[in-house]
């Protein structure tokens, strides 16, 4: 089978590592902006008002976030909201794509445990589900969970048995990795037809997304697997001391690889949608007035609860944890 169709069948199979609730954070394979601090959704839901006061969001406009596992992150975001601009929270439209029942159930729990009926949530199982005048739509850690396929020097990958062969002819991914100066690693599959169903979904809107990886590719293969905060390569030698068998961790684990920015600009921009930035989690949080509500917390409770609070805020913008090499992508349709 293709690669693509493998990592497809490993993440969001019936028994893939998506298709049921798991931890993130501490207990589970990895850390996320939003399992570390409340803050990361404040700092959006700061950003989603200033858009508003700009005119670029109505006051009844949707806020999705796709992919939202926990519901976590949007949960967040209201809260923000709710202490910012209360009146926001009755008039705005919240909207989770989410494709797996077991996590849309998760959410809509979370979210009855939160707020109950002071926030009205409605689920989609995809973009194509939804239409509206006006939006603001936000992801994390979505491009690099797409489906990929691998390419070396010319051939693209197949598998067979968890085991990975390079004698494919295809096209399309050879074309691809010409454009993006790769002889080597993955490529995305997915990114266009997405951003068309993200710009059919809605008139006006404006996209941000987190991710790690750069503008320009990495020369080399980034695929690798997180299990219980361990870091694995996909390509791990059998002699390696850290090497587990792939059919072990085969939808057991969760399988990423670094995000090509270029190729989401590029999709984005054939579906009519505007790039507007790309910044470190660090400048783009720092930038929207993450610091500005820690302010606002200090002056609001006692030291011991404000450092807390700081303290996890921090690990958001630090260069050697989360701050330098997760990215925000920023992208507008007018």
């Amino acid at each position: 089978m293709k690669f693509s169709e493998y990592m497809t069948e490993w993440l969001y199979g019936e028994d893939g590592y998506y298709a049921t609730y798991k931890n993130i954070g501490k207990e589970g394979d990895f850390y996320t902006a939003v399992s570390t601090s409340k803050f990361f959704g404040g700092t959006i839901a700061k950003h989603i008002i200033s858009l508003v006061d700009e005119g670029f969001l109505e006051s009844n406009a949707v806020i999705c976030e796709i992919g939202a596992h926990h519901g976590y992150f949007l949960a967040d975001v209201c809260e923000f909201i709710y202490t910012l601009r209360p009146e926001l929270l009755q008039t705005f439209n919240f909207v989770i794509i989410e494709r797996f029942d077991d996590l849309q159930n998760q959410q809509r729990n979370y979210f009855n445990e939160s707020f109950g009926d002071a926030v009205t949530l409605t689920h989609y199982k995809s973009l194509t589900e939804l239409s509206c005048p006006n939006a603001f739509f936000i992801a994390n850690e979505i491009f690099d969970a797409f489906p990929c396929e691998l390419y070396y020097k010319g051939k693209t990958a197949r598998v067979d048995g968890h085991n990975v062969e390079f004698d494919v002819d295809n096209t399309w991914v050879e074309e691809k990795a010409k454009k993006y100066n790769k002889d080597r690693g993955e490529i995305a599959i997915g990114y266009e037809e997405f951003a068309l169903e993200m710009a059919a979904s809605c008139e006006k809107f404006e996209f941000m997304s987190f991710d790690y990886g750069e503008m320009v590719a990495r020369p080399d293969f980034s695929l690798r697997i997180y299990s219980k905060h361990k870091v694995l390569p996909f390509f791990i030698p059998k002699d390696n001391e850290d090497h587990i068998p792939r059919e072990k961790l085969f939808s057991k684990s969760d399988i990423t690889y670094d995000v090509t920015f270029a190729h989401v600009k590029d999709a984005y921009a054939q579906a009519g949608v505007e790039f507007i930035e790309l910044k470190a989690q660090m400048v783009a949080l720092i930038d929207m007035g993450m610091l500005d509500l820690l302010e606002m917390l200090k002056e609001k409770v006692d030291e011991k609860l404000y450092r807390q609070e700081l303290e996890k805020a921090k690990m958001l913008i630090m260069p050697n944890f989360l701050g330098e090499r997760f990215k925000m992508i920023r992208l507008r349709k007018a």
